[in-house]
């Protein structure tokens, strides 16, 4: 964005005043060329709002229903379903021009083909494998506004979510594998629409945490999981904190960081289970059979058992943390 946002700013005009969005930027996204005073992070990602937030931006995992924004940024996302719903909001909540930002990678170019059959568009300009372009804010798109929805296999959805067509292979493996003697806290890393979470609160637990970085997953899992012993929390698994801790930690660790793997963020959560485990506590975990966790779940528990998962995926067992502080 950095690239191409300052030459869209030169072929166009922003309001002299009001509130700029700018919605769902990267974490190392260069806003450089906007009026920091006037711009509002908006994102679902936890991350996301944690990093701005730290830098001074004003942030919210998505607007007021009642806000109105003089410009908006709109940066797009890999999934179409969810750019198209970000687009919506926009067009709709926008009273000035509406920039459009994205990779080809991410779609942009069937993107602007999409919107120039709904308005008129200007630009675009091309540049670092990407595209930007601009509309004024106005157009019709609310066929294109998509939230928590009721899939088939009678769990709630939505576009951007992990998962968002179905259950996981992974996680109801998992499932698949956790005793039916689970007592006391648990903790769901990375907890998603709340499947684990629902099969968890099957058993005698005292209460399960869902922890998801992802705002619009939490809010399908408040319609998934309506036990409740279930607390919700929006936050960084890797750096949430519980408030004491925890019997048993269950979690699908996320691989990705954006389009590349990135086992690091796997090994942060096992990170994080280790710290907020009682010394009797115990992780399970399902991950991807060739993530390289081996190193990390020994260097933080003294007891890891294989619990042989499949082909695909590994299921693990990690018993007495070493590191039960902080």
């Amino acid at each position: 964005m950095g690239d191409r946002l300052p030459l869209a700013l030169a072929a166009t005009e922003l309001p002299g005043d009001g509130p700029i969005a700018v919605m769902h930027p990267a974490v190392d996204a260069d806003l450089s060329a906007l009026p920091r005073d006037r711009v509002c992070i908006i994102s679902p990602l936890a991350t996301v709002c944690a990093h701005f937030q730290a830098r001074g931006f004003d942030v919210a995992a998505e607007p007021a229903k009642d806000a109105r924004f003089a410009a908006a940024v709109v940066c797009l996302t890999r999934a179409r379903a969810e750019a198209r719903a970000l687009l919506a909001v926009a067009m709709s909540q926008t009273d000035g021009l509406v920039i459009v930002d994205g990779q080809k990678t991410d779609g942009a170019d069937s993107m602007l083909k999409s919107l120039r059959l709904r308005m008129e568009i200007a630009g675009p300009i091309s540049k670092a494998h990407g595209k930007i372009f601009w509309a004024q804010s106005g157009g019709d798109l609310s066929d294109w506004a998509l939230g928590p929805e009721l899939q088939p296999g009678g769990f709630w959805t939505a576009p951007g979510v992990f998962s968002a067509d179905g259950v996981d292979p992974a996680s109801a493996l998992l499932a698949q594998a956790l005793p039916e003697a689970m007592v006391g806290t648990v903790a769901d890393l990375g907890a998603g629409w709340g499947y684990l979470a629902a099969h968890i609160l099957t058993r005698d637990v005292k209460a399960v945490h869902l922890v998801e970085n992802h705002d619009m997953a939490l809010q399908c899992a408040h319609h998934n999981v309506t036990d409740p012993r279930a607390q919700f929390h929006w936050a960084d698994a890797t750096v949430w904190k519980p408030s004491h801790k925890m019997d048993a930690v269950v979690m699908n660790p996320p691989f990705h960081s954006g389009r590349k793997a990135d086992p690091s963020l796997g090994r942060a959560f096992i990170a994080a289970a280790a710290r907020m485990l009682q010394p009797h506590g115990a992780l399970w975990m399902v991950a991807n059979r060739h993530l390289p966790y081996e190193d990390a779940l020994a260097g933080q528990f003294a007891k890891v058992v294989d619990l042989d998962g499949d082909a695909r995926f590994k299921l693990v067992r990690a018993e007495r943390p070493k590191r039960t502080r902080g």
